[in-house]
């Protein structure tokens, strides 16, 4: 009996050796691969609309003007392959109401207005991914009339004055191609006269400071957002 039984007891363990041999081998299970973090690509062509405050202080025969604008934007960047440098270049147009008044006794009223102007600039960035700093410069206009009313009459002229500008500020990608910027603008006007059948007066150079907030769309075919191996 005893001898049967350990025949037994060896057979069962051959047979469990035998089954272990046949079974594959455990399947090497790698770890989990993290999410590819994505990167802002800022090349391709935008448009948006903006709005914002201009003011200026006296200079010549100027007056005080400060007022509110608004407008829109045209632009082309492209940023450097494998490089945070962006290079574009950007043309905008507002309207405007960036005036100031002045009276004389009640009888003699004068008035400035700048009622629109646009600049041509080019643009230089450094991306941090989603955000982008730049600085730009350029060529600048702006339409601005001149109004005299004298006991109740009446006198005008409107210039085109052609001059320059420069500015920075930040842009922000918050949305595939999607973007908000923060901009500070200068602009130098060259000097018109107003009124050369009378007699002629000079406006002398007349510069320009604003501030303003706006909102991009850009098209680069697949959205800015672009995966970082």
């Amino acid at each position: 009996m005893k001898k049967f039984l350990l025949a037994s007891a060896a057979i069962v363990a051959l047979a469990s050796s035998a089954s272990a041999a046949d079974l594959p081998a455990r399947a090497y299970t790698k770890a989990p691969v993290a999410p590819i973090a994505p990167i802002t690509n800022w090349s391709g062509f935008y448009v948006g609309g903006f709005g914002g405050y201009g003011w200026s202080g006296s200079s010549n025969n100027n007056l005080d003007l400060k007022g509110g604008f608004g407008g829109g934007t045209v632009g082309y960047n492209f940023q450097t392959p494998g490089s945070p440098f962006v290079w574009g270049i950007e043309v905008d147009a507002a309207g405007a109401s960036i005036r100031q008044s002045a009276g004389v006794i009640g009888l003699v009223t004068a008035e400035d207005k700048i009622r629109a102007f646009g600049t041509v600039t080019g643009r230089v960035g450094y991306a941090f991914d989603s955000a982008l700093l730049y600085v730009k410069g350029g060529y600048a206009w702006a339409d601005n009339r001149f109004s005299v009313n004298v006991a109740g009459v009446n006198f005008s002229d409107s210039k085109l004055h052609s001059g320059w500008t420069i500015g920075g500020g930040l842009e922000y990608m918050f949305l595939p191609s999607w973007s908000a910027k923060v901009e500070y603008q200068y602009m130098d006007f060259g000097s018109q006269t107003y009124f050369a059948n009378l007699g002629g007066i000079s406006s002398g150079n007349q510069q320009i400071h604003t501030i303003k907030g706006g909102i991009n769309y850009h098209f680069n075919w697949g959205g800015p957002i672009v995966a970082k191996y």
